[in-house]
Order: C-alpha cells, then structure tokens, then sequence
C-alpha cells in the first residue's frame, strides 16, 4: 500500500471483517454506522474488498480488489455501485475529507 495514502475504513467478502483506523474514533457515531454499512453492503452485493482512502492531498478515494480467482466477484457492477457512492454520498464523502483535512493533516479552514 502506498505510504502516502490513508486508509479510513474498509470491508472484506473474503474474511468478513470490516475496519475502522482508530484516527477516525472521533467521528460521530452516526458516520461511523454509515461508513460500516456502506462498506459491508458493498463487499456483500459486489464481493472482494473495498476500502475508502485519503491521498495525500486529503481527497477521498474508493479503492477495490478481488482475488484473481474469484468468480462471484462483480466488476460492472462494482463500478456501478461506487459510482452511485459518489452521488448519494457526496455530502458524507466532502465532510470527511474537511475532517481529514482538519483534524488529521492540521490544515485550516479557509474563509469564503
């Protein structure tokens, strides 16, 4: 994984785990619960794994994988699915990254 990216939370189909940095423990319970079931839900219909990640400059990317093996794993439909992420989530996925961008990276917030 590259160093200069931050994995916020992630899920996997193969060990039916889903994982939270503790960086983010701060985050209100309600987006927590959100980005849990975003994640499970997607790993469940689509199959691999997901994770939500920063890069370095504080954008929030998707970011996918599959074993190469895996036959039940839906690649249309995982750009389908994340792609309707960034429609229906774009208010939690902005928020996130002015959180990331304050709390973790020590930017300021800009006025206007």
């Amino acid at each position: 994984m590259d160093e200069d990216k931050v994995v916020l939370c992630a899920s996997s189909k193969y060990e039916e785990k889903y994982y939270l940095n503790p960086q983010f423990d701060k985050l209100p319970d309600a987006i927590k619960d959100e980005l849990k079931a975003m994640c499970v839900l997607f790993t469940e219909d689509i199959g691999g794994i997901i994770s939500l990640e920063f890069d370095e400059e504080g954008s929030l990317r998707f970011v996918t994988m599959a074993d190469d093996n895996d036959i039940l794993y839906d690649e249309i439909g995982c750009a389908l699915k994340i792609k309707q992420y960034q429609q229906t989530k774009r208010e939690l996925m902005e928020s996130l990254e002015l959180f990331y961008k304050v709390f973790i990276l020590g930017e300021e917030l800009s006025a206007g």
